[in-house]
């Protein structure tokens, strides 16, 4: 082997190394294709690592606020897909405390049956997997009576709905949540939208289609926020990484207080009438 071969593996080697947690899994990297077989990374596993990280490290601030810095703490991931974001929340933060529990909930069998192979593999002893929607998940014997953060990655529109109305009815502590691809309330507004332009000069917000699109978006996630006040929860929303790795970038993060906030129903209430959306009072926005 030349010199410059030794010196490009040391560099490659250095490079990944600089990626990567100190103790974390090569195997699992690999497994998750996050890393080829030869233990590189490409630019888009990269990206994809990159959003991962930047979401553990506001997940693992949260698990330090609980009870013995959540060594016990139970955590459950919404739309999980290849579980990703669990693996590595374990590897990096339960895998060594002997205590706490992953549970990844998933849809697609295939990916829920690769998952529990994979943990099996590794001597993931406590993660679990289970072949559920969302929505099924909140009355799931599986799962125990209360969880202490739920955490969903681009869940695609409704899901995000549904891992909020599971972390109320599980009393969770905390959600940390990235919505994604909110199709909804878009298509209310385009159902209202001749009703409204009659009504309201706010209507040419989303007179046009793209920002139909864009102002359902952006007012699924506002309507969210205050849910989760009225509910009890303090909120905070911030961006996962920089708009070059994701365009889908909002995240919520939800602290219970136990102070639920009047004025958020109020102007939660406020604002699906002023919308046309009043209907949604008896399906995603029930408030106490």
């Amino acid at each position: 082997m030349s010199s410059k071969t030794v010196a490009r593996a040391s560099k490659a080697e250095a490079d990944l190394q600089s990626e990567l947690r100190p103790g974390q899994s090569i195997e699992l990297l690999k497994e998750l294709h996050i890393l080829t077989r030869e233990g590189r990374l490409n630019q888009d596993s990269r990206r994809k690592l990159k959003q991962v990280y930047h979401l553990f490290q506001f997940i693992e601030k949260v698990l330090h606020e609980l009870p013995n810095e959540g060594a016990q703490a139970t955590l459950a991931d919404h739309g999980a897909g290849k579980s990703y974001l669990g693996f590595i929340i374990y590897d990096l933060f339960f895998n060594q405390r002997g205590g706490g529990h992953v549970y990844g909930i998933e849809t697609r069998a295939e990916l829920v049956d690769r998952s529990r192979a994979l943990a099996a593999r590794l001597g993931f002893e406590r993660m679990s997997f289970l072949n559920l929607t969302v929505a099924e998940s909140a009355g799931a014997s599986e799962l125990p009576a209360r969880i202490d953060i739920v955490t969903a990655l681009h869940a695609c529109d409704t899901a995000t709905d549904d891992a909020i109305a599971f972390g109320l009815a599980k009393e969770a502590r905390f959600m940390v949540l990235v919505p994604c691809c909110q199709a909804e309330i878009a298509a209310c507004l385009r159902q209202t939208k001749a009703l409204a332009l009659s009504r309201t000069p706010l209507a040419e917000l989303w007179r046009h289609p793209l920002h139909t699109r864009e102002i359902g978006s952006q007012l699924t996630n506002v309507l969210r926020c205050l849910y989760l006040e009225a509910n009890g929860y303090q909120v905070t929303v911030t961006e996962l990484v920089g708009w070059e790795h994701s365009m889908k970038n909002e995240l919520i993060i939800a602290r219970h207080t136990g102070q639920r906030k009047a004025s958020a129903a109020a102007r939660l209430r406020e604002l699906l009438e002023q919308f046309g959306l009043e209907s949604l009072l008896a399906t995603r926005f029930r408030l106490p």
